[in-house]
């Protein structure tokens, strides 16, 4: 019940957003950034009527550069801080930095040179603020710190390959790296620095533009993590590592095998023990950075699909129940407004529905899983309730415009019963998902920038359970015909968003 009262602040205005990450952002270096290009978009977002700008998850990610497998999960991504915003401060000089490097090398390198000509300045009023930050971000910073130090020693291995020594935490390996890395933690340090305080700025740029700022909080973190490394108690392993199960998904509408994640389980009779301390430090980041948190496989807090180690796939899992309830409970006991949105996709049962409605917390509901054909499928427009967040597609499905292409991923001969138009596959059937959506009695409306550009599948941001081509799609202005901005407009206003 004090949950319910705490979460009715979330504000349920009907409203609209789109879904971009700023890797997607145009005109930089290797991915989007921080820089001009955010705020004109938070400028297109106002401009057009939308109130929301949602992502994916902003920590420092992994080479195959997922958000959703990350080193930290209260880090964020060094190579999204803007360069321009750095020489604005005159801690860097671009002519002096090699322009044959390859992209993230040299968004690295103007990195370094920013954080040593930053440390020699000395500057009264930044020193005050990044003693301030660090003392703020205390709880995670300085694991995270050693953590990237440990990394460079070993060439970036993950953490439990690394000697014995380092990967127990040892004091004496500890003190060896704090005093001959000293400048490494420094540099780690000014980043998540710049990083912090970038945001800050965008945010606030947000706000004034009326605009909200929508994160993503994947349930499970990666094993090769400071939050693992520093924290290894709170997850199912032993001191080197070694996991008898992990997590995933079972067989469903994106994969016939499942999706074997290999993440760390939780230890959560552990995690119960000291009140959900863990948690509670992690929606603090999260609560810092967004003004709404989706929190990734929700039904995660209600059982997780647990495969032994040796197996390839995630067939041979099961469902183990955890204390998501009494997790969720203390959260809102320990935070002011928490407003969180559950991403409730998949194979969802009675307990998860439960859990979600006794903290009165939106579901999701995704147009592409609509048309199979079943008149009682819950992703059906008539099927909405008020507290859905409705999307025409997620990250994770194709442009609906690549969907509608693939007549074997729907119903066709339904989607033109139900909508009163006869599919061609071009422009004209991406505009009747949107309109779709907005026309939703959901409170919000969410859509893919891919969308509102009407893209094929080339534009695609992720294929899951695949390794390679993913999370790489950006857009550029010209994509962003002069007609866009009037027609979203006026469907907004029309549909009351």
């Amino acid at each position: 019940m004090i949950a319910k009262k705490k979460y009715q602040s979330f504000d349920r205005t009907r409203r609209a957003g789109i879904l971009l990450h700023p890797t997607s952002l145009p005109e930089s270096i290797g991915n989007g950034d921080f820089g001009h290009e955010a705020y004109r978009f938070i400028e297109f977002l106002n401009s057009c009527g939308f109130k929301v700008w949602q992502m994916l998850p902003l920590g420092p990610t992994h080479k195959e550069k997922s958000p959703y497998q990350c080193l930290s999960s209260h880090a964020g991504n060094p190579l999204l801080i803007s360069l321009d915003w750095l020489v604005d401060k005159g801690w860097l000089n671009k002519d002096k930095v090699d322009k044959t490097l390859t992209d993230d090398d040299y968004r690295k390198t103007c990195l370094q040179q920013a954080g040593e000509n930053f440390y020699q300045l000395d500057e009264q009023e930044w020193t005050i603020k990044i003693s301030g930050f660090s003392k703020q971000h205390d709880y995670w910073l300085d694991d995270y710190a050693l953590f990237i130090a440990f990394k460079s020693i070993y060439k970036n291995k993950p953490w439990y390959e690394w000697p014995a020594a380092a990967r127990h935490r040892t004091e004496e390996a500890v003190s060896e790296v704090r005093s001959e890395l000293k400048n490494n933690i420094k540099q780690t340090i000014f980043e998540q620095f710049v990083f912090f305080t970038q945001w800050h700025e965008i945010r606030e740029y947000a706000k004034k533009h009326k605009v909200e700022l929508f994160g993503d909080m994947p349930i499970f973190v990666a094993k090769d993590s400071a939050d693992v490394w520093a924290k290894r108690e709170n997850f199912l392993m032993d001191v080197d590592g070694n996991m008898p199960l992990v997590s995933g998904v079972p067989p469903d509408a994106f994969s016939d095998s499942g999706q074997r994640w290999g993440n760390p389980l939780y230890d959560w009779k552990y995690m119960q023990s000291t009140q959900f301390n863990w948690w509670k430090e992690r929606f603090k980041t999260q609560i810092e950075l967004f003004d709404i948190v989706r929190i990734d496989h929700f039904r995660g807090l209600q059982a997780c699909w647990t495969i032994p180690f040796n197996e390839d796939t995630a067939i041979n899992g099961e469902w183990v129940e955890v204390p998501g309830q009494e997790m969720l409970n203390e959260l809102y006991q320990s935070f002011e407004n928490l407003p969180l949105v559950a991403e409730d996709l998949g194979v969802i049962t009675k307990p998860v529905i439960e859990l979600k409605e006794s903290f009165n917390l939106p579901g999701m509901k995704v147009l592409q899983f609509a048309f199979d054909g079943n008149n009682a499928n819950p992703h059906l427009p008539h099927h909405h309730e008020v507290t859905d967040v409705i999307y025409t597609g997620t990250h994770d499905n194709d442009t609906s415009l690549g969907w509608l292409e693939k007549d074997s991923k729907y119903n066709k001969k339904y989607f033109e019963e139900y909508t009163g138009v006869k599919i061609k596959k071009t422009k004209k059937d991406v505009c009747t998902m949107i309109r779709m959506a907005m026309a939703s009695v959901s409170f919000l409306s969410v859509f893919p920038f891919q969308d509102i550009l009407m893209l094929d599948s080339s534009a695609r941001m992720n294929t899951p359970g695949t390794v390679g081509d993913n999370w790489l799609w950006r857009f550029q202005w010209k994509q962003v015909k002069p007609e866009i901005n009037e027609k979203l407009n006026r469907m907004i206003k029309v549909y009351q968003r």
